[in-house]
């Protein structure tokens, strides 16, 4: 295994939301490097537990090395979208404590040659966070239609030339399959318009795939309206996203479990259930500059707190 490299992105704010106490239950969804799980560690230790979720083996044999020294740690090799039968088999039937998700890439998997997240270095089109699920960059690229291209490159990838490429793509594997991460981004950078950008064209594509790929939008929304179920009274949730799109469901989730009120307004009398969560900060919480110098990717992230108020029915 390659050196596993990750910078943990706004590490003190999103685990002093959490509000670490000792001997409650936290999970950390998104173990990666081990950053986050350290720093919760040190809080809740001895008497505290923390469940680790992650799929990337690289990642997890890392974090072991680094919290060798912790007994009261569990990791999973598991995708967080398991949570409820995971802590189910573990016998844990609350989160007491917290439970926090940093729903970004690491810089381990965005650069290791082999993975193919980059279009800067040549390699297979792949893409999996999980490198054993089935569904590949080279699947999507390659057997997708042409309006499902264009769908997921307007609505995941926020590309503006998303037509022009899926045509594109889909011209040429007619002659030959596109097999590598060059030849894709060659590809788009010929179908597309120059424009002055300090963006590479291949970038939103890219993006669009991975997400396709990993199936990151649609487990984010399923896992954060079941985590809800799991959660105890006074139990924190803080979720750190690095794109508008995963920024939006978290907004729109959270908004909506925080409401008073769901009735319609012609509805007279509201026979709707108190809120499950309160917002802790109704804005989200960015990097600071000093971060963002460290770390410049860091300047996307964007962290949405929200307290358990109520058990969900």
């Amino acid at each position: 295994m390659s050196e596993f490299k990750h910078y943990t992105v706004m590490k003190t704010e999103a685990t002093d939301a959490l509000e670490c106490k000792p001997g409650l239950v936290y999970v950390d969804c998104t173990l990666g490097g081990g950053g986050h799980s350290e720093v919760i560690l040190k809080k809740i230790s001895p008497t505290g537990k923390l469940i680790a979720f992650d799929v990337d083996e690289d990642a997890i044999e890392a974090a072991k090395q680094r919290l060798k020294d912790y007994k009261n740690i569990t990791i999973v090799k598991d995708s967080y979208t398991n949570i409820k039968q995971v802590l189910k088999n573990l016998g844990i039937e609350k989160i007491t404590g917290g439970v926090l998700f940093d729903l970004g890439a690491s810089y381990h998997q965005l650069t290791q040659q082999q993975r193919g997240f980059s279009f800067m270095k040549e390699a297979p089109l792949d893409m999996r966070f999980d490198k054993q699920s089935d569904l590949t960059a080279f699947d999507v690229v390659n057997k997708y239609r042409e309006q499902d291209l264009v769908r997921i490159f307007s609505e995941y990838g926020e590309e503006r030339f998303s037509k022009r490429i899926a045509k594109a793509i889909v011209e040429t594997r007619k002659a030959k399959p596109i097999n590598t991460t060059t030849e894709l981004a060659e590809l788009i950078v010929k179908s597309t318009p120059k424009v002055k950008s300090s963006v590479h064209p291949a970038t939103r594509v890219f993006q669009a795939i991975r997400i396709e790929v990993n199936q990151e939008l649609q487990n984010v929304k399923n896992t954060l309206n079941e985590v809800l179920d799991l959660l105890e009274f006074g139990a924190i949730i803080s979720v750190i996203s690095f794109h508008s799109l995963e920024d939006r469901i978290v907004k729109q989730i959270f908004k909506y479990h925080s409401m008073r009120c769901h009735c319609e307004k012609n509805q007279m009398i509201c026979h709707c259930p108190p809120p499950v969560l309160e917002l802790v900060n109704k804005k989200p919480i960015s990097a600071t500059e000093q971060e963002i110098k460290e770390n410049p990717p860091s300047r996307s992230a964007k962290s949405r707190v929200a307290s358990c108020i109520r058990q969900k029915q």
